[in-house]
């Protein structure tokens, strides 16, 4: 979109939700907006920030739709997620104990297909997010991630997987451990946030994470994210 601001229509397309319902949560003040010339607006990063956090307790039909409505193409010719990642990005066991180091060795391993351009920028984009907030769920999951975009640091979009052989805390909401870490990097908001759906919507999907947890090696835990991916995809 050319322009700074998103208007009260344009908001419920990015979201995929109908304007009436997105209007509700302005009137509520759930939304972060601005009443400019007798009209709302959105701020197009304040709004992706806003959204990060909502999407930790959508349903897998309100990701769904946040999942489409940001697609760069059609959904039948939009590559699955798992392109985003490979093997080579994987460290099954991931040797680390520490919150930074967990995120150290996972910027390493995105760094395998050679599509990190500058990882100390990275890296300390990851940790200034992880600063701020959390990225851990209450399951054993985080999803690190930059608090805006890479274009300038990255080649492509990528993530990287891990799963240390112990939970470490990182910030769970009830002080619970985790051990199950999706990095994501991304060079633009739509595939951001495009991942971050998907990936919510992996790691709600029944017997997932006991399927990872029980993964022994990098292969059989690429193996399992991408069939699950591939059977999201094909569900529609």
């Amino acid at each position: 979109m050319s322009h700074q601001w998103y208007t009260l229509d344009e908001l419920a397309r990015q979201l995929g939700q109908d304007r009436r319902e997105i209007e509700k949560l302005v009137n509520r003040g759930r939304i972060p907006c601005r009443k400019i010339s007798g009209e709302w607006q959105f701020h197009p990063t304040e709004i992706t920030h806003w959204l990060e956090q909502e999407m930790r307790e959508y349903s897998d039909r309100q990701l769904a739709a946040v999942e489409e409505s940001n697609l760069t193409r059609s959904p039948e010719t939009e590559p699955p997620e798992t392109n985003l990642l490979h093997l080579e990005n994987i460290q099954v066991p991931l040797q680390a104990r520490t919150r930074r180091s967990v995120l150290e060795s996972l910027v390493e391993a995105a760094g395998q297909t050679w599509q990190i351009w500058e990882p100390a920028t990275v890296l300390k984009a990851v940790l200034e997010r992880e600063n701020l907030v959390s990225t851990a769920f209450g399951n054993g999951v985080a999803i690190p991630h930059s608090r805006n975009p890479l274009p300038e640091a990255l080649g492509e979009s990528i993530i990287a997987y891990g799963r240390t052989s112990s939970g470490i805390p990182f910030g769970g909401p009830r002080g619970e451990l985790t051990d199950i870490f999706f990095l994501v990097l991304c060079r633009d908001t739509q595939t951001h946030l495009r991942t971050l759906a998907r990936l919510g919507r992996l790691i709600q999907t029944p017997g997932f994470l006991d399927t990872l947890r029980d993964a022994e090696d990098s292969q059989s835990s690429y193996e399992i994210i991408q069939l699950a991916d591939e059977k999201i995809t094909s569900d529609g």
